[in-house]
């Protein structure tokens, strides 16, 4: 491994949505726990450190609480229905403001987008979201073209993507700008993901 360890960080809240988290998890720690010399580690975390209840029952413990994760090289933020008390809560939008200057990537699954909205760091910027709430988002931000139909949105410094099963697509570009194609194409073997649904 190299000496300089980078952090990639999920945030945990009630009510989200399970596989905005899992899925991007687990491609990030297949890719990191494969291949350590690359040279990051995935990390989870929510606002005090306790276990979270998601939208459809699974309880998920994270590794860390706000205070206690490390300095993270990329912050992705899910989505789910927890997401409409953030919209309105200035102290989760204040500490989003303050990771978007010192966090490299920011990410956003599914309705996570919306938060990124509300915190003012989609001003301007193309985006996309869960395609119910592709709408809310250019409502909360008028200055924010949206781009309903994108499985992701990649902005440079800010990425988002749209509802649930796209944050695996994102994660994987992730692994892909940060580690190259090759290695995004060999994670994405490793955890035998080739969608071709027969319906």
């Amino acid at each position: 491994m190299t000496n300089s360890v980078r952090h990639l960080g999920i945030l945990l809240f009630d009510q989200m949505e399970e596989l905005d988290a899992i899925g991007p998890w687990e491609v990030f720690a297949w890719w990191t726990r494969h291949f350590p010399d690359d040279g990051y580690l995935a990390t989870t975390f929510s606002a005090d450190g306790e276990a979270v209840t998601c939208e459809k029952g699974l309880v998920v413990r994270p590794h860390h609480s706000i205070a206690s994760v490390p300095a993270l090289d990329v912050l992705l933020h899910p989505g789910g229905d927890g997401t409409n008390a953030m919209l309105t809560d200035p102290d989760h939008l204040r500490w989003l403001c303050a990771q978007r200057a010192q966090v490299p990537l920011m990410a956003s699954v599914c309705t996570g987008s919306t938060v990124f909205a509300a915190a003012g760091l989609l001003r301007g910027r193309p985006a996309t979201s869960n395609r119910g709430a592709v709408v809310q988002l250019c409502e909360i931000d008028s200055t924010i073209t949206a781009c309903p139909g994108e499985r992701y949105v990649d902005d440079g410094d800010v990425i988002t993507s749209a509802g649930i099963s796209a944050g695996i697509d994102m994660a994987l570009h992730i692994v892909g700008r940060l580690a190259g194609p090759a290695r995004a194409r060999e994670v994405r073997e490793g955890i035998e993901y080739a969608p071709d649904p027969g319906y």
